[in-house]
């Protein structure tokens, strides 16, 4: 899609998207350690811990996706300078960055539980509700910002996060959340 908006356009969104991988890093990391965790702790019979992991997890990623989110607001244009000269690309690269960075924290909390049918449907539904078709409309509206179309991503995760928010508490009220799929 940015491709299809110009060479300024793909080169901003084709930075941000190395610097997003780089921020991706701690939720990443912490969606691994509540799948290893909350498996052991299932494993022993202590659905209480594995609970508890997913909670505090949650608040790390979260607080972590927060500060990410206030740090790059602020030094967005000396970081995307790291990468570029050009002003132009730049500007561009901030706009995006600037909506897609929200998105750090929603980023992955739900691979515990054994479960991952789970996130594999929240994250096709997201994808194909809301982050294509949000970056494709949002290029062809906003010809001259790449805001919007930064928000797509966040927009997208919010939506698997209200989904996997809907799922645990229907499993939980069911008693399946912690039982075999």
């Amino acid at each position: 899609i940015a491709n299809h908006r110009g060479l300024i356009d793909s080169a901003a969104v084709g930075i941000v998207e190395k610097i997003i991988s780089a921020m991706f890093i701690v939720p990443s990391s912490m969606l691994a350690t509540v799948s290893a965790l909350s498996s052991q702790n299932l494993g022993a019979g202590k659905p209480e811990r594995a609970a508890q992991t997913l909670k505090y997890a949650a608040m790390i990623a979260t607080g972590y996706g927060i500060a990410v989110v206030l740090v790059i607001e602020l030094v967005a244009e000396p970081l995307l300078g790291c990468f570029t000269t050009d002003a132009a690309v730049v500007l561009m690269g901030c706009q995006y960055i600037r909506g897609y960075i929200v998105d750090t924290i929603f980023a992955g909390y739900f691979a515990a539980c054994g479960k991952s049918y789970i996130g594999f449907l929240h994250n096709i539904i997201a994808i194909v509700l809301v982050r294509v078709p949000g970056s494709y409309l949002a290029s062809r509206l906003f010809a001259g910002t790449l805001l919007p179309m930064g928000l797509a991503a966040p927009a997208g995760s919010l939506l698997s996060v209200m989904i996997c928010v809907a799922a645990y508490r229907w499993m939980k009220r069911r008693g399946t959340l912690y039982t075999a799929a």
